[in-house]
Formats: C-alpha cells, structure tokens, sequence
C-alpha cells in the first residue's frame, strides 16, 4: 500500500478520481509524488487523509470546515475546544435546516390534503403554489 497509482486509492477509499484531482488542487490533499512517466504516487498518509476528507464530507462538512479540521489534527496537544466549535457550527446548521424540512414536510401533507381530485381549475395543490403567501398566512413562513 506504499505506492497506489490515483485509480487504486480512489477505489480503494471510495472516491472518484476528479474528486482526488480536485482536493489536490484546492489543497486538502499535497500533491503527490509523481514517476517518471507523471504518474501520481500515493502512501498511507494519503490514504489517512482523504479517509478523514470522505468521512467528514459524508457527514456534510464544507469545505473549509474539513480545512480546519485538518490543521487541528496536525497540532495532537493542542485543546480540541477548536475542533468542537467547527462541530458545533455545523450541528446548528443541521439543525436549522431540519427544522426547514420539518415545515416543508407539513406544507406538502397540508396541500395533499387539501386536495379534491377534482378539476385542474379547482385543484387546491396549484391554488396554493400560485398564491404563495396564502400558505406562508396560514402556516407559518416556509423558507
């Protein structure tokens, strides 16, 4: 595992290959060591690290969270308080947007059940999509 060609750790950590490229060039991966014929050349610590770039994109981290993260992880003595506040500006976020989904869920059981199956003219699903601020009156903004 000392020396994987770019197509080995993409299946290896299971991700694609413009994915590393891009990494590399934004620099959450180093730009690795390439052979004479200009192939990328990978080891472990490349393997550690886009593992840890994955799992905290699975997790839904941007970015430059994932930056952050990084650096901390370089600094083993350090406090995590740090790392816990990247952690913790993302859960809100979460949060938030759960909260947003929970609306949204509401908003469409409501439109459903208003439905009649009746005519297209008298469908309450297009009456409700047409007027918009009549279901942001009657339940509440949904953004």
């Amino acid at each position: 595992m000392t020396d994987l060609s770019i197509g080995d750790l993409s299946r290896r950590v299971a991700v694609k290959v413009p994915t590393i490229r891009y990494y590399e060039q934004i620099g959450l991966l180093h730009a690795p060591p390439r052979t004479e014929g200009r192939q990328r050349r990978y080891g472990p610590d490349d393997v550690s690290r886009l593992s840890f770039i994955r799992h905290a994109r699975d997790l839904g981290f941007d970015v430059e969270a994932i930056r952050e993260l990084l650096s901390l992880s370089t600094q083993p003595d350090e406090s995590c308080h740090p790392a816990d506040q990247i952690v913790l500006r993302h859960l809100e976020s979460v949060e938030r947007r759960i909260a947003q989904l929970t609306l949204l869920r509401s908003e469409l059981r409501h439109m459903l059940e208003e439905c009649r199956h009746g005519p297209m003219r008298e469908c309450r699903i297009i009456q409700v999509l047409a007027d918009h601020d009549q279901c942001r009156h009657e339940h509440g903004k949904v953004s």
